[in-house]
């Protein structure tokens, strides 16, 4: 008789086997995922340079737009600048959150004040009503030439309100004072025949060129912060270089200070407060709805580590991994926040002078504000001193 002998090499086999797939009331185990608060920080960086760069070919399309217009000043072109001038703003506003961070758009010789200061006293650029004659641009004699170099160095001269380039200096010449009631729903009504000659207003031709230098003044500034953040960049270079804890502690405060302290208290509550159109951020364009909530999509892009098609550690991966129930708070507050500030009414001028619309105004501030607080906890969770303004 013969007998089949087993090969002890299939018995190893078979006995690991039966090893692995013998009960686990815990089921699998799953390797846990530590989140690097290097990724966060590079995810970061990948995110400004990103955000900076559209902003920059939404403003070298509006230089080319108006370019076009100063050309060939019509009705049609006037109209494309202002559209134009819009699109600029929808990728400028959410890079406000890296402002505070002690980032290069705000150190001693950074560029925002020559880039989106505000408010701007229009009678410092042009004329305004009562006083035809008024401005920059009216004033031939103290100011024969309009340049690049005289513009710039004019700029927040004699106060903080004296602005003479940036964003809100070209809104002003687009738009023109809007001198209506909020209740009209409109925005400022400069005609395009101001920058015609022989039509409306005076000194056309200078009005014509004060347009142009703004435009080109904005590229350049911008460029700026793309020479900073790009790779190798010197500002990135420096930045990726600094101590985690110091960096992370920098892009939270950023983002804290301007949801509590800047846009829910001086670029929303102020002028809900003051019930004045003056106050907000762009007052000529009625187009303050947008800069909220841009400014606020900016926080969301930081504090969820997205934008566009980058997406990577975030803050909120590091603050729920080191507390899961304070991350799904802060997550939470910032969705609130997003729902309050989305359901305020628009333009911003009625929101905040509408009996009715007032009171979604100031629950949005609160919401911003709470928000702000909340981050000041979720730094706390993970190590940081966190202060707000």
């Amino acid at each position: 008789m013969k007998l089949n002998l087993i090969n002890p090499i299939y018995v190893l086999v078979i006995m690991l086997v039966l090893s692995s797939c013998s009960n686990n009331d815990d089921g699998p185990t799953i390797p846990e995922v530590t989140i690097e608060k290097s990724d966060v920080i590079s995810n970061y960086a990948n995110i400004v340079f990103a955000s900076y760069q559209d902003a920059m070919l939404d403003a070298e399309h509006l230089e080319t737009v108006i370019n076009t217009f100063v050309s060939s000043p019509t009705e049609i072109n006037f109209t494309a600048a202002k559209n134009a001038w819009l699109t600029a703003r929808e990728s400028y506003g959410p890079t406000e959150a890296y402002r505070f961070a002690n980032g290069p758009i705000d150190d001693s010789d950074g560029p925002e004040g020559m880039i989106n200061a505000w408010p701007l006293d229009e009678n410092y650029v042009d004329y305004v009503a009562g006083d035809a004659n008024s401005g920059i641009i009216n004033n031939t004699t103290e100011y024969p030439t309009i340049d690049k170099t005289t513009l710039e160095n004019l700029n927040e001269v004699g106060g903080e309100a004296n602005i003479s380039i940036g964003y809100h200096a070209i809104e002003f010449l687009l738009w023109g004072q809007d001198n209506s009631t909020p209740s009209e729903l409109k925005a400022g009504e400069r005609p395009y025949t101001d920058f015609v000659d022989s039509g409306t207003a005076s000194n056309q031709g200078r009005r014509r060129q004060y347009l142009t230098v703004c435009a080109d003044l904005l590229t350049d500034h911008l460029q700026l912060m793309i020479n900073e953040w790009q790779d190798g960049g010197t500002y990135r270079t420096t930045f990726l270089g600094l101590n985690e804890d110091a960096v992370l502690s920098n892009v939270i405060t950023a983002i804290a200070t301007l949801s509590k302290s800047e846009l829910g208290g001086e670029r929303m509550f102020v002028a809900y407060d003051n019930q004045d159109q003056e106050d907000e951020h762009s007052c000529f364009s009625d187009n303050t709805h947008r800069d909220i909530r841009l400014n606020l999509e900016g926080i969301a892009n930081v504090y969820r580590g997205s934008y566009g098609s980058i997406s990577g550690s975030s803050l909120e991966d590091l603050i729920t991994e080191e507390d899961a129930t304070l991350g799904a708070e802060v997550s939470a507050q910032l969705a609130a926040t997003e729902v309050a500030v989305n359901d305020t009414a628009t333009p911003f001028d009625f929101a905040i002078t509408d009996t009715t619309e007032r009171v979604k105004v100031l629950s949005a501030v609160n919401a911003l504000q709470d928000l702000g607080d909340k981050f000041v906890e979720g730094g706390a969770a993970i190590g940081l001193s966190i202060t707000t303004d």
